[in-house]
């Protein structure tokens, strides 16, 4: 049966089986975090509630249902978990009880994919464009770039990210504003209004800044390597003595082939922007999934802590998955022997 399946299909069937089998891992790996981390987040519940007089008998246990973390013994709570996640019930929010963990992210999820993933694009598409260019005039004033680049891509994010702000928002230009998303000191009602966009695009400038200056330099440096080594290759050279133009011999030939290992790290990359730059989120105090990841795990937050990491494995996942399936129709010579 399956010697009548073409390589196409059979490439593609191998790459879902293997996705599949890594989805059911983490889901199983995810499960079990939360119970081997020293805590109870149930008891944390029962004290506060506690504070304010005795707690009915009982209601431990409708705490542990009502935060997702099930009843009875390990076998039933894992099935517990996994038709909870069948029907998207991820449980209730310890931080902000009683609300629920699906309302947390969303609300969070928003500010992190328009932020950090148009400040991911942006650097990959600056770096990869400066790569080519500096690769194809190697030597030249433009390939000198590449060390400062290097240099603030070394920098950690956070360093970077406190220069930026000790430099535009506090003591030398007070240009843009220390933190948050918007401008929550002023009666600006959140939604599509250009009050309250005009005020997040202000907030996001600086974050954003961050990422690109931060992320720029690793692309550059790959593509710049990866274009030196293509155009040592037969085809190029064959196709400058065919006399072509300089910009298609560049383009056509060989940034089309020094692009394709970058598209890996771009999936990676873009499978990460659900997660945040979380260093940089929680210095700008920016309420995007990455600084809700950082104050849940502060607050002993395992159903938040769980879910978010559930969402940032099947982003990184999917994003993987469809870039592979993608690179292999791009390049068949990645399926062989597979």
């Amino acid at each position: 049966m399956l010697r009548r399946i073409g390589p196409g299909t059979r490439f593609v069937l191998r790459k879902l089986g293997f996705y599949a089998i890594a989805a059911w891992a983490a889901l199983t790996l995810n499960f079990f975090l939360p119970r081997l981390i020293p805590g109870n987040p149930v008891e944390v519940l029962l004290a506060k509630m506690a504070q304010a007089g005795p707690v009915p008998p009982g209601e431990q246990q409708v705490l542990s249902k009502l935060l997702g973390l099930g009843t009875g013994n390990l076998f039933a709570q894992y099935w517990q978990y996994l038709d909870g996640l069948a029907h998207l019930r991820l449980g209730l929010s310890v931080s902000d009880f009683p609300e629920p963990v699906s309302s947390e992210i969303s609300s969070a999820i928003l500010w992190t994919l328009i932020l950090v993933g148009t400040a991911t694009v942006i650097s990959f598409v600056l770096g990869i464009a400066l790569g080519v260019l500096a690769g194809w005039k190697r030597g030249s004033r433009l390939d000198a770039i590449v060390p400062a680049t290097t240099l603030l891509t070394a920098m950690p994010y956070f360093w970077l990210a406190l220069i930026l702000l000790y430099v535009f928002a506090t003591n030398v230009w007070h240009v843009f504003p220390l933190g948050n998303g918007y401008n929550t000191n002023s009666e600006i009602n959140v939604g599509f209004n250009w009050p309250f966009i005009a005020s997040a695009v202000q907030h996001a400038i600086l974050p954003a800044l961050t990422i690109v200056l931060s992320s720029i330099g690793g692309w550059l440096l790959g593509m710049r390597n990866m274009m030196v080594a293509t155009l040592s290759e037969d085809y190029v050279i064959a196709a400058e003595a065919k006399g072509l133009s300089s910009r298609r011999v560049m383009i056509g030939y060989a940034a089309r082939n020094a692009v394709l290992p970058s598209l890996s790290g771009f999936a990676i990359s873009l499978g990460f922007v659900v997660s945040g730059a979380i260093a940089m989120e929680y210095v700008f105090s920016y309420p995007g999934i990455g600084y809700k990841l950082v104050e849940a795990g502060g607050n002993d937050d395992y159903p938040l802590l769980q879910a978010i990491f559930l969402v940032i494995t099947f982003a990184v996942l999917g994003a993987n998955l469809i870039v592979d399936l993608l690179y292999g129709f791009v390049d068949p010579r990645t399926r062989i022997g597979r």
